[in-house]
């Protein structure tokens, strides 16, 4: 019976195989001289080839495994280099947009500070104004009540003191 078991040359990977299959030897049918011995030879043949092919289809399984345990490895690093990859563009993307938007809160500041120092100052200048009008206001409104008095006709009557009493008619 022939194994089943690949050669060396027939698997592609990059490490030893032969570790692999180190265990399993192959054994051919034992003659021996006489031909009475033949059949009895043949049956406990058979039981070695059993357990060969036993063997063999275990350790094709354990290979089988390994190498779908390696590919699967590599998709897994495969995938979190990607993500890796990812996760720096990322890391790169929101750095950049953080110095755009902290260029942008700086020249927002900036423009805030000028604001309120002019809206300072205009709310002081017109505290100054609004007090010369005042003033003005007041001294129109006296100018125009002197004006007013000038010209009122009981102004030129002579406006009795306090000081002398009135004369007394007997």
């Amino acid at each position: 019976m022939l194994s089943t078991v690949p050669t060396m040359e027939s698997l592609e990977c990059d490490w030893d195989c032969s570790q692999l299959f180190s265990t399993i030897q192959s054994v051919g049918p034992a003659r021996s001289g006489s031909a009475s011995s033949e059949p009895n030879q043949t049956h406990s043949n058979s039981g070695l080839d059993e357990s060969n092919l036993k063997l063999s289809i275990i350790e094709e399984r354990k290979r089988r495994r390994m190498m779908s345990n390696r590919e699967s490895a590599r998709r897994s690093r495969m995938r979190k280099q990607k993500h890796l990859e990812n996760l720096r563009n990322l890391v790169n993307r929101l750095r950049i947009e953080n110095r755009e938007l902290t260029s942008r809160l700086r020249f927002l500041l900036y423009h805030c500070h000028r604001v309120r120092t002019d809206n300072d100052s205009l709310r002081s200048e017109y505290t100054v104004l609004r007090q010369k009008l005042s003033d003005i206001q007041q001294i129109l409104l006296f100018k125009q009540l002197q004006q007013f008095s000038s010209t009122w006709p009981y102004n030129n009557v002579p406006v009795m003191s306090e000081q002398t009493p009135p004369p007394l008619i007997i």
